[in-house]
């Protein structure tokens, strides 16, 4: 059994995207961001970043005590090796995986949360800021829709690089990219959408908060981007 502690954001979603789609028992044990539940001293024994989602697999392929698993592309690479699903096995297609997943990892979610930071939950707007994170966000959509040319999926079979990118495909309503000019993306991005275990997994989201999507208040605001080094 895997416990997921997740909340519903384009990073809880890469895990529930896998395990809807290995069709791995698993148990969400909700992570509040809003609130602080993520910096509590049980769950950063845990994740000790202090970031979500994270994972206890409490049957490890080695038989031992239960591990726990965190950042989501660790997440990803873990429950790909427990399953020997949506990797490759042979090296070369390994590395063309890996390779995708941490250009997500590094570019993809981080540039484009940027851009959501800057142009909605900002206290102010700064255009430059906007407009650095909206161009970059752009120019990595163009990189992987030139990847995508002529290939189904982003590195050959449907994969843990493909769940990795989806949910970071213009997540922020309030400001969205325009995505016409990528066609290849497009046309990708509708067909996992069109997945039942993507669809599953998305359920997810409002089962678990309810108010997803709602503005967020100042208090949630300080909570999230408010933390510093903790001393002491």
């Amino acid at each position: 059994m895997i416990d997921l502690h997740y909340w519903p954001t384009p990073n809880g979603h890469k895990i529930t995207l896998f395990l809807e789609e290995a069709g791995l028992p698993y148990t969400i044990k909700p992570v509040d961001i809003g609130r602080g539940d993520q910096f509590k001293p049980d769950y950063l024994a845990i994740s000790p970043n202090g970031k979500m989602p994270a994972i206890v697999d409490r049957d490890p392929a080695d038989g031992g005590e239960a591990i726990s698993v965190f950042e989501s592309g660790s997440i990803l690479l873990y429950l790909a090796d427990k399953t020997r699903r949506f990797i490759p096995q042979d090296l070369r297609g390994r590395v063309e995986v890996n390779n995708w997943l941490f250009w997500q990892m590094g570019g993809l979610g981080p540039m484009t949360g940027q851009h959501g930071h800057f142009s909605v939950y900002a206290p102010e707007k700064i255009p430059y800021a906007i407009e650095r994170y909206v161009k970059e966000s752009e120019r990595l959509l163009d990189v992987l829709d030139r990847r995508l040319a002529g290939r189904e999926f982003i590195a050959g079979d449907y994969s843990i690089a493909d769940m990795a990118c989806w949910p970071w495909i213009n997540p922020y309503d309030k400001a969205p990219l325009d995505l016409q000019p990528f066609a290849e993306v497009r046309r990708w991005h509708a067909a996992i959408a069109a997945r039942p275990a993507t669809i599953r997994a998305m359920a997810r989201g409002p089962q678990v908060n309810p108010e997803s999507g709602q503005p967020m208040g100042d208090e949630e605001k300080k909570i999230l981007f408010g933390q510093g080094a903790r001393r002491g």
